[in-house]
């Protein structure tokens, strides 16, 4: 939803958890607002989260010029590297950690797209999301709902952790159309989902992970 949110406002507008990581926190709605009252465009925005970001979380990344040094555990670094070019570039923002399982979250932009991308700290494997994953209470799977009128996927997705990589496990698609939805996790078997329908009226769902009308997927 993160993600939609952001592309809405410029484009219509291990088990180990580091004591200085104890207090991630994700941006709220407010904080977004707030930070990017002034942006110029969404990579400005996610330039402008990850500056608060750096404070939250000392000694987890650094920023170089166009290059984002994350740090991996237990030892070891891996650079991100923005592209600037005439049809936008790409870039990368540190946005939040996943401290139970040990990653990090990044707000990228490529164009006029945004998503987000996944980077275990262990082995330093990295999965594209659509939209900020939630971690369910067990820490075996994350959640991400992708929702608004253009450029997503228009789909909630459930990610299976493990320790060798991030897979898509579960997807499904309402019938009805939403423009924009977050989920959370009730617990570890069972999604709270608030969204928007196509009158822009907001409402409420549960989802069970055993409900019959998931479209279950081959990990890839």
């Amino acid at each position: 939803m993160v993600a939609a949110r952001m592309r809405g406002a410029w484009l219509a507008p291990a088990l180990f958890a580091h004591a200085m990581l104890a207090f991630a926190v994700p941006p709220t709605p407010q904080e977004l607002a707030e930070w990017c009252a002034n942006a110029e465009d969404a990579s400005h925005c996610g330039r402008l989260v990850e500056a608060q970001q750096l404070k939250r979380l000392p000694g987890l990344a650094t920023r170089d010029g166009l290059n984002l040094k994350v740090t991996l555990f237990p030892s070891g670094t891996t650079t991100f590297s923005d592209v600037e070019d005439l049809r936008g570039g790409k870039s990368y923002s540190l946005w939040d950690t996943l401290d139970p399982i040990n990653a990090v979250v990044l707000y990228t932009t490529e164009g006029d797209r945004a998503g987000f991308l996944l980077l275990q700290r262990t082995s330093g494997r990295r999965v594209v999301l659509p939209s900020e994953p939630t971690l369910a209470p067990d820490r075996q799977r994350i959640a991400t709902a992708d929702f608004c009128a253009t450029s997503c996927e228009n789909e909630v997705a459930v990610w299976r952790v493990q320790r060798d990589g991030v897979t898509r496990e579960l997807a499904w698609q309402p019938r009805e159309q939403w423009t924009d939805a977050t989920a959370k996790w009730k617990d570890a078997t069972t999604l709270v989902i608030q969204y928007k329908d196509a009158g822009g009226e907001a409402r409420t769902l549960e989802r069970s992970l055993t409900a019959a009308d998931w479209r279950r997927l081959d990990p890839r």
